[in-house]
């Protein structure tokens, strides 16, 4: 029970580390806003490891993150490859495809509420569809190679991209397209110019949404056939090896790989949007 003990040593020192790092005068400072969420990753860590040792819970069942983190060390190139198959030619590619056809849809529909009635209804039933049932098919008709993965995260992406940006094009004020009218813009100075500045905060709303279903699609298409490469293959192929360490490597990488993307977008989303009021207070 040494470890259990430490363990909930360390989590009330941490516990109160940060309690006092969020009350105290640098709270808004910005390496105390990293240290924060850093201190709680590191505590959940802590709080693995302790656990897993201390209860003498079986490798198999959940390994320590030390054994992860060697994994990891000892498996670089082969995560590599995985990453390079599944994130960069599966899941970015897909992500690139199906946000840029949803907005450019989106903007069509703009222009006719025939479409908007008869094409969203679609787009709904298409993003209620089971990825289970979707993959298999994709993978059929592109291939067991990355192309096939591409689909299947352009038809998860594309339906919420879509809707936030149906959604953003009419956020726009009525008085600010009359006034649009008054100085005979033409629709595309005003969708360039007052429209889709005015979508920005929920284009990336979808946007940020997607970056989460992009990588998820993508590693599931892989198990439902893939080259002898990719995350959603390794996974599949170490559960029925009982090699859950390297399992928990591809999961980390893709957990990583993900926060990474989510970030970047958020970034974009800062310097795109600096003008609305929610990237602004703090």
């Amino acid at each position: 029970m040494i470890w259990v003990g430490g363990v909930a040593a360390f989590w009330a020192a941490a516990l109160a580390l940060n309690v006092w790092l969020s009350n105290s005068p640098w709270r808004r400072a910005w390496g105390v806003r990293l240290a924060v969420p850093a201190i709680f990753g590191i505590t959940i860590l802590v709080v693995w490891e302790g656990l897993v040792r201390g209860l003498g819970v079986p490798s198999v069942i959940l390994p320590p993150p030390t054994a992860i983190g060697a994994r990891i060390v000892s498996s670089l190139p082969i995560l590599w490859v995985d990453f390079v198959q599944t994130f960069v030619k599966g899941a970015l590619s897909g992500y690139v495809m199906g946000c840029s056809a949803a907005v450019l849809t989106a903007i069509i529909i703009d222009r006719s509420p025939f479409l908007k009635r008869g094409l969203l209804p679609v787009g709904n039933f298409i993003a209620a569809l089971p990825i289970i049932g979707t993959a298999p098919i994709l993978v059929m008709w592109f291939g067991f190679d990355w192309q096939s993965k591409a689909a299947v995260v352009v038809a998860m992406v594309f339906f919420p991209v879509l809707v936030n940006t149906v959604q953003g094009l009419a956020a726009s004020d009525p008085m600010q397209r009359d006034l649009m009218r008054t100085y005979s813009a033409s629709y595309g100075q005003t969708l360039l110019k007052l429209r889709l500045p005015a979508a920005m905060p929920f284009i990336f709303n979808g946007l940020k949404i997607a970056t989460t279903l992009a990588l998820i699609g993508a590693i599931v298409a892989e198990f439902f056939g893939s080259p002898i490469r990719g995350m959603g293959f390794r996974i599949s192929t170490e559960v029925g090896r009982l090699a859950l360490d390297m399992v928990w490597a591809e999961i980390a990488v893709a957990a990583l790989a993900g926060s990474a993307f989510y970030g970047l977008v958020a970034l974009a989303e800062r310097a795109v949007t600096f003008w609305h009021p929610s990237q602004r207070g703090e």
